[in-house]
């Protein structure tokens, strides 16, 4: 039987033109519709990433002084270690390809290669801190507080071996209906296999960074250097009986530190330099005439404030008199006069009394302190045709409303009388059987504070005792 072979190309369309042809031929046309694809073998698996190189550690930082004596300083930082090849790609599992079927054939693919590792970085220069009076006596000091060399990458790892086809092309022959009747055909359809692909070497690691050069911090002076001490915050016993010193280290950036050591010297540039060390004391002075132990254990802030001396601020629960003196190195805080917040608000009634012209409130000042706050009193008057003493009243009409002047207040020790009668208010709303809510709104000031207390009489206006 004589077979005839179709192009390639020619398989995608043929099946669609063929037509009835005589009983006497016999077709044999080349003909593959989208035939499937069916692997073989394994894949190869993909590899890991290299290890990244550990990085280098840092110097220890070291402090000298120096008395011009040569001397040789090694606080090199520790080089990174290099990162580790990426591991190789598996090759595929190739398998024996399979022969005479009537598919397309796809052969194993090779793994992809591990990415190398990333150097570690290189570890810092130490720093060095010199206790120097004279400088020049650097020069006999050689120091190497270079980085560490970052650590080298490691290499991409080479990706795997794909399978090859052992038959890259191969025909099948396929006849429908019985040789010599009229629908007799046979066709012959080709098919192919695909060589598996080499898998992608791995990508190289970074180089890992350098460490950065140790710092230079220079201080002119022979003994070692006392903490900042700014701020502080301590009981009011403590600063009258000892004191309190507050200091602050004054600093300034400067560069060429390199050239203040012996040639060759590798540091950091840019250094610190102890410009000036400022201390000052704090002193409390107690000459109010209340008892100090009442205030004793009450913490008080301190700051140091440069050109201004020491600064303090005193609780909020405290009103003090007094005065701050700056002499010589020495802040001196005075106190003439203290209290507590809570006793400027410490006015309690204790009712009405006398009749319209002659009507008083007294106010007894229970905290005994107003021989020092002075005090304004502001008042609002209204009256009600009801009983307010023992139920709530809606009905109130402000007959007066402000200011109660200096000459209708009288203090006595700790009493306050309050001529409520001889403000400007109509006497028929002062007559005896009115209900009455007469609100004091009383502000107390001391030594630059102020606090107000509202103190409110409900009462029915009458003949009192």
């Amino acid at each position: 039987m004589q077979v005839t072979k179709l192009p390639l190309f020619f398989l995608f369309f043929v099946s669609s033109l063929m037509v009835p042809i005589p009983s006497s031929s016999k077709i044999c046309a080349g003909v593959a519709l989208a035939a499937e694809v069916r692997t073989f073998g394994q894949n190869g698996s993909n590899a890991s990433m290299g290890a990244s190189g550990q990085d280098g550690d840092d110097s220890d930082n070291l402090t000298i002084f120096a008395d011009g004596s040569p001397l040789t300083l090694n606080l090199v930082g520790e080089d990174g270690q290099p990162g580790q090849q990426g591991n190789p790609g598996e090759d595929a599992e190739c398998e024996n390809q399979p022969t005479g079927v009537k598919y397309n054939l796809q052969a194993p693919n090779g793994g992809n290669g591990g990415n190398g590792g990333n150097g570690g970085d290189g570890g810092n220069g130490g720093s060095l801190t010199v206790y120097a009076t004279d400088l020049s006596q650097l020069q006999q000091v050689f120091v190497n507080a270079s980085g560490g060399k970052g650590g080298q990458p490691g290499q991409g790892g080479q990706g795997g071996q794909g399978c090859r086809c052992s038959q890259p092309y191969w025909t099948v022959e396929t006849c429908s209906g019985n040789p010599g009747d009229s629908n007799y055909r046979c066709t012959t359809l080709e098919f192919r296999c695909q060589d598996g692909k080499n898998g992608a070497n791995g990508v190289g690691g970074a180089f890992g960074r350098d460490g950065l050069p140790g710092q230079l911090t220079l201080i002119n002076l022979d003994k070692p250097l006392e903490a900042d001490k700014p701020a502080a915050t301590v009981t009011m016993s403590a600063l009258r009986d000892k004191g309190y010193l507050l200091s602050k280290n004054i600093w300034e950036t400067r560069n060429g530190a390199s050239a203040l050591f012996a040639p060759g010297s590798v540091i950091d540039d840019q250094y610190l330099a102890l410009v000036q060390r400022l201390e000052r004391s704090f002193l409390l002075i107690w000459n109010a005439p209340q008892s100090f132990n009442r205030f004793a254990q009450e913490k008080v802030t301190l700051k140091y404030q440069d050109d201004q001396g020491i600064m303090v601020e005193v609780p909020d629960n405290i009103w003090i008199e007094g005065t701050t003196q700056q002499r010589n190195n020495i802040t001196q805080f005075i106190v003439y006069n203290a209290i507590y917040k809570q006793d400027a608000t410490r006015l309690e009634s204790k009712g009405l009394s006398g009749r319209e012209r002659d009507l008083q409130l007294t106010l007894i000042d229970e905290a005994d302190q107003s021989n020092l706050i002075a005090t304004k009193f502001d008042i609002t008057y209204s009256i009600t045709r009801s009983d307010p003493r023992f139920r709530p009243v809606s009905d109130y009409t402000t007959k007066y409303e402000g200011e109660i002047p200096e000459d209708l207040v009288v203090l006595d020790g700790d009493t306050f009388t309050l001529d409520i009668g001889k403000l400007p208010i109509e006497s028929r709303f002062l007559r005896s059987g009115l209900g009455v809510e007469i609100k004091i709104v009383a502000t107390r000031t001391f030594a630059g504070y102020t606090d107000q207390q509202t103190i409110t009489v409900k009462d029915v206006l009458g003949p009192f005792r």
